[in-house]
């Protein structure tokens, strides 16, 4: 029965996603009036995970420390992870400038601008980052939802307990309580989950229209079709390789967390089905409480394929020439902005605002971008989440961990 429980959530869910599809595109007119209670359930399931969010990040990652043991340890997971998703980011910004221009997308393509202010990110805001790790204010970072704040506060304090040993212990527990009760509640959450999916996608389709939908059709399919490889190409790769998982073992397992993804556009929001799906498929806490909230934060590799093909469909689109040289440049700034993406819906407009500028593209195309930017989060936040599952899996078996003494003697 245990087996046949993931494929049964999974089920329910991509239920609720194909009917939410469908309920979103009939709703215009018959059932327009049910808007307001599609959007008060879909704003209450998402409240309800981002509330488990940062309690299970935070002690979830002090346990994890502690089960790890040592302070070199948790380096090593942490630089692994770091490199982990910086190399993909790369690869993945790569195949999405390179693709489109091989393709020859947007060329022939005539597109009415609209005038849309956006404020873009500015480059230099890896500067900022870099400035801001360590908070001034902890309470502040999670008050304001700063997730690569709160994980640099949860790795000081966690690895402080773990120098500080018995006399930490009392807080230690607390937070393995919190994280319990953190795990408890998600479970709880996952009941409902293909409702909230069903009306997060329809307010979703809702919002864009067909018109939308059927705009740029083009390019949102090829776009599509090079996630959907990526993801089974390179992670599935990572998984089959360095993870010695077997593919049809992952996806099915990762299938709730990546639903969830695709219908919420939010990779924070689905850190607590990521962690479940993680703990599925046999990944030590150790490694998962690190990995995937630090995946959320920076790993953005669908985001980065997606910058780079609305750089160059819009390029092509508008006649603007861009040169290998001018390539090589977009490639690092998308590598970097990418990085610094927030992990909620449409925390990519900012940053390929800033894109845009640095490609020399006219302002007005972001307004089109933004018209079927939730179109394109939905595959790439699943891709993320796939991406951020793939990570700890390999991990699992290239860091080898030895459990703590501590822990050690209470399995004694």
């Amino acid at each position: 029965m245990k087996s046949k429980k993931p494929f049964g959530i999974t089920a329910a869910i991509f239920a609720g996603l194909v009917l939410g599809i469908l309920f979103g595109l009939f709703m215009p007119g018959r059932y327009e009036f049910l808007l307001p209670v599609v959007n008060l359930i879909s704003g209450m399931y998402m409240n309800a995970l981002r509330m488990m969010i940062y309690p299970l990040v935070f002690c979830s990652l002090i346990a994890g420390i502690q089960g790890i043991g040592s302070v070199s340890a948790t380096g090593r997971v942490g630089v692994q992870s770091v490199l982990y998703f910086t190399a993909t980011t790369l690869f993945a910004s790569l195949l999405g400038l390179f693709l489109p221009k091989a393709l020859g997308l947007g060329q022939g393509v005539s597109i009415e601008m609209a005038d849309t202010v956006v404020e873009a990110t500015r480059f230099t805001s890896l500067m900022d980052t870099v400035q801001n790790l360590i908070p001034a204010n902890p309470i502040a970072s999670f008050a304001n939802g700063d997730m690569l704040q709160v994980l640099v506060f949860a790795i000081i304090v966690g690895i402080t307990c773990l120098s500080l040993g018995q006399k930490a212990e009392p807080f230690v527990r607390v937070a393995e309580s919190i994280n319990d009760i953190s795990v408890r509640i998600v479970s709880a959450v996952m009941c409902v989950t293909p409702v909230g999916v069903f009306c997060s996608i329809a307010a979703v389709i809702y919002a864009n229209g067909t018109e939308t939908i059927k705009a740029l059709g083009a390019v949102l399919v090829a776009l599509y079709v090079t996630m959907f490889l990526y993801a089974v190409v390179v992670y599935g790769g990572i998984v089959r390789v360095l993870g010695k998982c077997s593919l049809k073992e992952f996806f099915v397992k990762v299938m709730p967390a990546a639903l969830n993804a695709f219908g919420t556009c939010s990779s924070s929001a689905t850190l607590p089905l990521s962690k479940r799906c993680a703990d599925e498929l046999g990944v030590p806490n150790e490694i998962s409480a690190l990995a995937l909230p630090l995946g959320a934060t920076i790993n953005m590799d669908a985001v980065s394929i997606v910058m780079s093909f609305m750089i160059v469909f819009f390029a092509n689109a508008c006649g603007v020439e861009i040169s290998f040289g001018l390539l090589a440049v977009v490639l690092l700034s998308n590598t970097l902005l990418s990085i610094g993406t927030p992990g909620v819906p449409g925390g990519a407009i900012a940053s390929f605002a800033a894109l845009a500028v640095i490609a020399g593209l006219p302002a007005g195309i972001m307004g089109v971008y933004i018209s079927v930017n939730t179109l394109c989060d939905m595959g790439a936040t699943c891709c993320n989440v796939l991406g951020d599952i793939a990570c700890s899996v390999a991990m699992k078996e290239t860091i080898r961990l030895e459990p703590s003494p501590a822990r050690a003697g209470e399995t004694a």
